[in-house]
């Protein structure tokens, strides 16, 4: 595998540079480096996403016909690396990443030419309606049920762990259409107006003191039946087709990088007493970035399929479970790196809106936030065990 840049490959590089110089303010910057998550704060995140859409930008694993900057491998991988070395806002990634690719591949024309744009502009704001308090892992099991009406569906239940319901203004759900001996074949994809009546939407606080999930509740809520997603009955498969996306989409190795990055520098500064002279630290931060690498090299085979609008198949999972793992590995290192002031936890959210001057150094705000958020890392998007029955079943026949 050749990884030097050619001359063409090198401009873009600069212009990509450019770019991020020009539109990423120093609010934005902070912003990321202060959020736990990887998710942004709508209002830094939505920002990044209008002014990637004004430069053409909005959508990199798109085809070309949706509003995809037609980018070569090469093009996607500086992009993605780029923006990690700069700490840009992570966008709306159920948007453009998740239910953008089943509106695409599956959506009616009118789905497409009414929420691809709004999609790319940042005009919507999307959540994820999948698990449910008795079905997580086992989502086929899921009990949310949509009765046809005319030509409305009536939907009752409720969806759980639903990142950012408080803040999206639609929702891609996998509600029940139909019972029989497969309960898959029962499963429609459906996509909500958040400001329909019957919606209410419930915080849950996560152990890092995030209000970042939540619990949505459907009482006799009316959904266009022209809201569907393809045939009924078969959300099932466009809810796998999306969670590979998910899973096998953009360049996870680079934010990990910078990661390990920011947390060798802080083993290596006074205020951790030079954590990088103990032994144990040293080797752990080496053992990581072994491992960033094997995982970049993974992502790069992966990227010509994706660019071609293929989705990435079992391989996405071997991308979600080695991303998850290393997450959780940079994470717990850190808070081992800053040893006993991982007990001085900052319990206000956002870290960037604090409004005094917190009892932790600033360099060390992040990392017990960053550890807690992280313990979801395995669970969320399917767990880890899952991703390796996936593996097991697709790419080994067991």
């Amino acid at each position: 595998m050749d990884l030097s840049f050619n001359t063409e490959e090198r401009a873009f590089q600069d212009e990509v540079r450019g770019f991020i110089a020009k539109n990423l303010t120093e609010e934005m910057k902070r912003a990321t480096a202060l959020t736990p998550s990887v998710f942004s704060d709508p209002d830094i995140g939505m920002a990044w996403q209008r002014a990637l859409h004004r430069q053409g930008w909005g959508a990199p694993g798109w085809p070309v016909e949706y509003g995809g900057p037609d980018w070569t491998p090469a093009q996607r991988w500086i992009f993605e690396t780029e923006s990690a070395r700069a700490g840009v806002p992570n966008v709306n990634v159920m948007g453009v990443k998740m239910v953008g690719p089943v509106i695409i591949g599956f959506g009616s024309p009118e789905q497409k030419n009414f929420y691809l744009p709004r999609i790319l502009s940042g005009e919507d704001y999307w959540c994820q309606g999948y698990s449910e308090p008795g079905s997580g892992s086992d989502l086929s099991s899921l009990k949310t049920r949509a009765v046809r009406d005319g030509d409305d569906y009536i939907i009752n239940g409720t969806k759980i762990w639903t990142t950012h319901a408080h803040h999206a203004n639609r929702m891609f759900a996998l509600v029940r259409t139909s019972d029989g001996p497969r309960q898959q074949d029962g499963i429609s994809f459906i996509l909500i107006d958040m400001t329909t009546p019957g919606i209410t939407t419930r915080p849950i606080l996560t152990i890092g003191g995030d209000h970042e999930v939540n619990q949505v509740f459907f009482d006799d809520v009316r959904v266009p039946v022209a809201n569907r997603v393809g045939e009924e009955g078969k959300g099932w498969t466009y809810g796998k087709y999306l969670l590979e996306f998910e899973r096998g989409s953009g360049i996870a190795s680079a934010k990990l990088r910078e990661g390990l990055k920011a947390i060798a520098e802080l083993a290596e500064s006074d205020l951790t007493g030079r954590a990088i002279d103990s032994p144990d630290i040293a080797v752990r931060i080496s053992e990581v970035e072994i491992d960033i690498d094997a995982l970049e090299m993974t992502e790069l085979r992966v990227l010509s399929a994706l660019q071609t609008g293929q989705n990435p198949g079992a391989v996405s999972s071997i991308l979600k479970l080695r991303n998850s793992e290393i997450r959780q590995a940079v994470t717990r290192l850190g808070a081992d790196v800053i040893g006993h002031d991982a007990l001085a936890v900052e319990p206000m959210r956002p870290l960037y809106k604090l409004n005094h001057a917190p009892a932790t150094p600033e360099e060390m705000l992040t990392v017990v936030p960053e550890y807690l958020n992280g313990r979801a890392y395995t669970i969320f998007g399917g767990t880890s065990e899952i991703q390796r029955d996936i593996i097991a079943k697709m790419m080994l026949g067991i």
